[in-house]
C-alpha cells in the first residue's frame, strides 16, 4: 500500500516534468526552424531573363555617346545577324542571386564577373530574345552557325573578332553557368552568348530554355 501510494503521489510531478520537456523540444525545433540559414551553394547561377524590359528604341544620338573604360566592352557588332554598334551594359548579381539583365531589348549585358575583352576566360555577354511587343536584339542568335563572326569594340576604340565555335541549348532551369563562364577552348578567350529560346512556360512569360553560343577570339 506504501509502495502504491509513493507512485500516486509521484504522477503529479512525472507529468509536469514531460510537459516542460516537450515545451522545451517545442522551443527548439521552433527556433531551428527560423534561425537564419546561409543561402546554399551550388554549382549553377540561375540568369535572369523573365524580366520586362522596355522595347524602346534607342536613338542613333544616345549610341554614339554611350561611353566605358577603355578596357570594357562597348558594343557588340554580328554581321550576319546585321546587328551593328549595340551598346554592351555592365551587369552584374541581382537581389535574387541572379545575373542582373539589361533594361532594354535593343541593349547587350556583360557580367562583371566574367572575362573582359581579350583576356583569359570568357566574357559573358546575353541580350533578351523578345518581350510582349517586339523582337529583341538577340531574338536570331539561333541562326548563328561555327565560323560567324562577332566584333567587340571596347572602351578605347579597338576592336576584338571572335568566331562561332559551337551552340547548345539548356533547360531554363538547369543551365550549367560554370560550362557558360568557360571558353570552349581552354588555350583561346572565348566571348559566349545568352538568350532565352523555346517556348512560354504556360501561365507565365518564361521560356523553357537557354541558348548559348560559344566563339572563341580570332583577331584583335
Amino acid at each position: 500500500m506504501k509502495k502504491l501510494k509513493k507512485i500516486v503521489k509521484s504522477k503529479p510531478m512525472a507529468y509536469f516534468l514531460i510537459a516542460i520537456g516537450i515545451i522545451g523540444i517545442s522551443i527548439s525545433v521552433h527556433l531551428y526552424l527560423h534561425q537564419p540559414r546561409p543561402p546554399k551553394q551550388t554549382s549553377e547561377t540561375s540568369v535572369n531573363l523573365n524580366a520586362a524590359p522596355s522595347s524602346e528604341k534607342l536613338s542613333h544620338t544616345a549610341i554614339a555617346n554611350y561611353s566605358v573604360p577603355a578596357n570594357k566592352p562597348r558594343y557588340i557588332a554580328i554581321p550576319a545577324l546585321n546587328i551593328s554598334n549595340t551598346p554592351v551594359l555592365k551587369l552584374g548579381l541581382g537581389s535574387s542571386g541572379a545575373i542582373a539583365t539589361p533594361d532594354n531589348i535593343y541593349e547587350t549585358g556583360w557580367y562583371s564577373g566574367s572575362a573582359l575583352p581579350g583576356d583569359k576566360g570568357a566574357m559573358f555577354i546575353y541580350g533578351h530574345v523578345s518581350s510582349w511587343k517586339a523582337d529583341g536584339i538577340f531574338f536570331n542568335l539561333k541562326k548563328l552557325v561555327p565560323g560567324d563572326k562577332i566584333v567587340i569594340t571596347k572602351g578605347d576604340a579597338s576592336t576584338l573578332t571572335y568566331q562561332v565555335v559551337s551552340a547548345k541549348i539548356y533547360p531554363y532551369n538547369r543551365v550549367d553557368m560554370k560550362q557558360v563562364l568557360a571558353p570552349i577552348n581552354p588555350q583561346v578567350p572565348g566571348l559566349n552568348l545568352m538568350t532565352c529560346t523555346g517556348q512560354i512556360i504556360k501561365d507565365t512569360s518564361e521560356f523553357n530554355e537557354r541558348l548559348v553560343v560559344f566563339t572563341s577570339l580570332v583577331s584583335s
